[in-house]
């Protein structure tokens, strides 16, 4: 209603559909063909033996196409009722021209009345039901013709079959098309709900598992009450887990929608939990909604982080920056509860032309082969969700290089312009 008082109406909804080409085909077919017959007509006036006969159903077919041409521009106004009616037409028509023309002409193969019309009305059966329809009514056609020129010659079952086969090939073809477009539908249902459930799952590995986890150690640290409390926990998690990894179906690639702010996010090697200090500020997005990379990472570095970061501003869409920071977080809080309190770690950013690199590197004691595939068997998301995901719903990578002894480099790579809403779609290197 308000948007009417401003004099601005609501945006059209567009419903596309693999059929709409073909009805738009369909309508300017019979349009031309209804030229050519009627020009077919004339120019043969003279020579039917009742030519006010044929001027009189050509004037009727016009009429009926004026009134009626819109009804083949979509599936809704192409009605069952007015298919019957328009296949009337063209079989009446093909019945006609016996009383209309001569019968040498006839035998001489003159063309019908409604002439290449009549496959027009036949298509529509095709578009409309399917291949089945388009039997029904090419069949009908034909006994007219068999009709009309009273004798199955050469030329009458050339143009029979060719109809019938035409129209049954259009309709299975459609029916194909529908088909293919139901299965696409569903499949992006299916697509936005795992999407969405990826999201819940690495909120909820980010935040509640955390919390279980820690209270878990915490009960058992002070014993007592507080022990039977922290097994509890330590078995709630180990439920949540299961029920995180048992409805997480992860696509090949697809956005999701987040704050630009980082909240605090956990990533382990072996993928259990931990909590890792968030950033002690947050960037504010900059008018075209961009934000600076550095000024998200910079919070991380301490007394064991190392930050490096080129002189000039990296930026990123503050949606695709929050993401990166927050997958960062997570691999630092990865090299806190593995590497140790003495480990350290050096946050190096790289602005490329066409990317944006962020590696974390420790030199923890590494991970070893396989560790991470068994972690994400077992319910420990933190890689998968917090940092695989993050990074394949902006578009972009999660590369690990880890040597035994020698610590761990995890390169994050983020295509510029990427956003969580919509952005490009990239091939993971994880």
């Amino acid at each position: 209603m308000a948007a009417r008082r401003h004099g601005k109406r609501p945006p059209k909804v567009l419903r596309m559909s693999v059929e709409l080409p073909l009805w738009r085909a369909l309508t300017g077919y019979r349009i031309l063909t209804l030229v050519y017959t009627l020009c077919l007509v004339a120019f043969s006036y003279r020579r039917y033996e009742h030519p006010l006969g044929a001027v009189g159903y050509m004037g009727a077919l016009t009429v009926w196409m004026v009134l009626t041409w819109r009804r083949t521009t979509s599936p809704e106004r192409c009605t069952r009722h007015f298919l019957i009616a328009d296949l009337t037409f063209a079989v009446g028509g093909i019945l006609l021209t016996s009383l209309v023309d001569s019968h040498a002409r006839i035998m001489g193969g003159s063309p019908t009345l409604p002439s290449i019309w009549t496959a027009g009305a036949v298509l529509g059966f095709a578009i409309k039901g399917g291949w089945r329809w388009a039997a029904v009514a090419s069949s009908a056609v034909a006994v007219a013709n068999l009709v009309e020129r009273q004798h199955l010659a050469r030329d009458t079952l050339h143009n029979v079959v060719l109809v019938w086969v035409a129209s049954v090939a259009i309709g299975y073809v459609v029916e194909v098309a529908r088909a293919s477009e139901r299965t696409l539908a569903r499949a992006l249902q299916i697509e936005a709900a795992t999407r969405e459930r990826e999201r819940l799952a690495r909120d909820i590995h980010d935040s509640v598992l955390q919390v279980l986890a820690m209270v878990q150690r915490r009960g058992t640290a002070i014993g007592g009450e507080a022990a039977e409390l922290g097994r509890m926990a330590g078995e709630q998690e180990v439920a949540l887990r299961t029920l995180v990894a048992g409805g997480l179906v992860r696509p090949a690639g697809a956005p999701a929608v987040a704050s630009y702010v980082p909240a605090p996010a956990t990533a382990a090697h072996d993928g259990t939990a931990g909590t890792a200090p968030a950033p002690a500020r947050s960037a504010r997005p900059a008018a075209n909604g961009s934000c600076d990379v550095r000024a998200l990472l910079a919070p991380f570095a301490g007394a064991g982080v190392t930050f490096s970061e080129p002189g000039a501003p990296v930026e990123l869409p503050a949606a695709a920056a929050a993401e990166l920071a927050a997958a960062v977080s997570a691999a630092l809080d990865n090299v806190r509860v593995h590497a140790g309190d003495g480990a350290h770690a050096w946050i190096l950013v790289e602005d490329e032309p066409h990317a944006v690199i962020v590696t974390v590197r420790d030199d923890g004691p590494g991970i070893p082969e396989g560790r991470l595939a068994d972690a994400e068997r077992e319910g420990r998301l933190g890689v998968a969700l917090s940092i695989r995901g993050r990074l394949r719903d902006l578009g972009g990578s999660a590369a690990w290089v880890s040597v035994p002894g020698q610590g761990t480099e995890v390169e994050l790579t983020v295509p510029k312009g990427a956003a969580p809403e919509g952005g490009k779609r990239g091939k993971s290197r994880a």
